[in-house]
């Protein structure tokens, strides 16, 4: 059972709400939830997808909110997708590499979106798709003129090799080290999801970067409460077995962190 309350619609600057929820099990008795490790409080942020403005706004929304958490241990988890779809996929990288919250410990994980950016640096045939799903704009942003139409292979090919040579050699190191899973307590952090039936340990990479309907049509119990992005909500999704935080910051200007404390659990949004 889900219970949302306070939410509030259409803030400019800040929607800050906290939503409380009870899981009931099968025979109606209130099942454990999952707790971030002792003296530790841990932000995770949603896909970002090249919107540095949201992720500013946001970095300083966790500092003030951290401002409170003394002595206790501090960690932001970034679930992935950082590039494409918004106007500045490079200046969200360098943001990450050389900008960070100060104070905390800092684990980005991969997600789809610069998987692909990676697989288009090594074959210009993946252009097409990518660019479909937001390469243009990630393109842009280094620099580079996207292709004119997807059916000249020869533009595709000239601005891979663009790419290639404009990119910080700085930007690729920071993709090919993502992490593919972190866990913190009893949480499990991934940017797409997990394979029902496979143990966390087992994922394989495609599942934890791609996975849509099976994962989140599933209500089996992960060994972990899996806090995912990829999938846009309009507000954050909370079922006994995962959270979903990505609510389409690049559409919709609200980039969604989820407070992790104890028990607790809040979500802070631009």
């Amino acid at each position: 059972m889900v219970a949302n309350r306070g939410r509030t619609q259409e803030k400019p600057l800040l929607v800050h709400y906290i939503e409380e929820m009870r899981t009931i099990d099968g025979r109606g008795g209130a099942a454990a939830r999952p707790a971030a490790p002792p003296g530790s409080r841990i932000y995770a942020i949603g896909d970002v997808h090249g919107r540095l403005d949201l992720l500013t706004r946001l970095h300083a929304l966790i500092a003030a909110d951290a401002a409170d958490a003394g002595a206790r241990r501090k960690v932001v988890v970034y679930l992935g997708d950082y590039v494409d779809r918004g106007p500045d996929s490079r200046g969200v990288i360098e943001t990450l590499m050389t900008r960070p919250l100060p104070g905390f410990e800092h684990v980005h994980l991969m997600g789809n979106h610069e998987d692909y950016l990676l697989r288009f640096l090594d074959d210009a045939t993946i252009g097409p798709h990518w660019c479909t799903y937001g390469g243009r704009e990630t393109l842009a942003s280094y620099g580079i003129r996207p292709p004119s139409s997807f059916l000249h292979s020869g533009e595709f090919e000239a601005a891979r090799r663009a790419l290639a040579e404009t990119i910080p050699p700085a930007h690729i190191g920071f993709m090919r080290e993502l992490k593919l899973m972190h866990a913190e307590g009893g949480y499990v952090f991934v940017h797409a999801g997990v394979r029902p039936g496979v143990a966390l340990a087992a994922q394989r990479p495609d599942d934890l970067l791609w996975i849509r309907g099976e994962f989140l049509a599933c209500a089996d119990d992960f060994g972990a409460c899996v806090v995912h992005g990829h999938t846009i909500v309009e507000a954050p999704e909370q079922r006994p077995n995962r959270i979903g935080i990505d609510t389409g910051a690049f559409a919709t200007g609200r980039l969604t962190a989820l407070v992790l404390d104890g028990v607790e659990r809040r979500f802070i949004q631009t």
